[in-house]
C-alpha cells in the first residue's frame, strides 16, 4: 500500500531576502543530518511553515529511500509542535498532515494506515479552518489519500470522494502544478489516461513557486516520467 502526499501542495508567497537566506540554510543543513528544531527566526507561522515545507522537499526529492521512513517521523514530531504553536491555523495543519501522510507512503502496508488517518482528520480540521488555505492544499492531499488508500473494510479509500476532493482544489488553483499532476494521476490510476494527458501537461505548463525549487524540480520530473509512462501504451 503506497501513499503520496501533496506536497503539494503550497502557495508560497515571494520571500524576503531574510527568510530565503534562512529557508536556504534549513535546507542545506538538513542535507548534512538531522532535522532542525525550528530556528530562531521562525516566529510568525508563515515562517515556520516555510521551514517545515522545505524540510519535507529535501527529505521527499534529496534524501535516501533507505533513510526518509526514520527522517519523516522526526519532521512529523516538529510539524505537531508548530499545530500546537499556532493553534486555529490551517496552514501548519496542512503541512503536518502532508509530513505524516509521507512518512505513511514510507511505512507501507497495513502499519501506515493509522497514520493515513492521522493525515485525514489534520486535512479536515484544516478545512473547517479555512478550505482556502494555501491555495486549498488540504482539499488536494485528502483528496490523494481517498485514492491511494484501500478501501472498506480496510480502509477509507474512496475514488469517487477522491475526484470531487482534487476537483474542489482545481476550482481554487487552476493553474498549480499540484492540483493539476494529482488530478492527471488520478485519472490515470482509474484508467482514464487521455483525459490526463491534459491535466498533466497543464501541470508542466504551472509558473514556478517562489522559495520551492526543489518541490518544483522534483514534481516536474514526476510529471514528465508518467507522460512518458502513458505514451509508450
Amino acid at each position: 500500500m503506497t501513499f503520496t502526499a501533496t506536497a503539494f501542495h503550497s502557495r508560497s508567497a515571494a520571500l524576503s531576502r531574510r527568510q530565503l537566506m534562512g529557508v536556504l540554510t534549513v535546507a542545506a543543513l538538513s542535507v548534512c543530518g538531522g532535522l532542525l528544531p525550528l530556528s530562531a527566526h521562525a516566529a510568525t507561522v508563515e515562517d515556520a511553515v516555510l521551514e517545515l515545507q522545505h524540510d519535507w522537499e529535501v527529505i521527499k526529492y534529496q534524501t535516501a529511500s533507505s533513510e526518509r521512513e526514520k527522517r519523516y517521523e522526526a519532521l512529523a514530531d516538529k510539524a505537531h509542535k508548530v499545530s500546537e504553536t499556532h493553534a486555529g491555523r490551517a496552514e501548519p495543519l496542512i503541512w503536518e498532515g502532508i509530513v505524516v501522510a509521507s512518512w505513511a507512503g514510507e511505512k507501507g502496508g497495513l502499519g501506515a494506515l493509522g497514520l493515513a488517518k492521522k493525515a485525514k482528520a489534520m486535512y479536515e480540521l484544516s478545512i473547517a479552518i479555512d478550505a482556502n488555505a494555501l491555495d486549498g492544499s488540504a482539499y488536494n492531499s485528502l483528496g490523494v489519500l481517498y485514492y491511494k488508500v484501500p478501501g472498506w473494510p480496510i480502509g477509507f479509500g474512496d475514488k469517487d470522494k477522491a475526484r470531487e476532493l482534487i476537483q474542489k482544489a482545481l476550482a481554487i488553483n487552476p493553474k498549480g502544478i499540484d492540483p493539476n499532476y494529482f488530478y492527471g494521476e488520478f485519472l490515470v490510476e482509474t484508467k482514464h489516461p487521455e483525459e490526463a494527458v491534459t491535466y498533466l501537461e497543464r501541470a508542466q505548463q504551472a509558473p514556478p513557486r517562489p522559495g520551492r525549487q526543489i518541490a518544483d524540480v522534483g514534481r516536474r520530473e514526476e510529471i514528465r516520467v508518467l507522460l512518458e509512462k502513458i505514451k509508450s501504451r
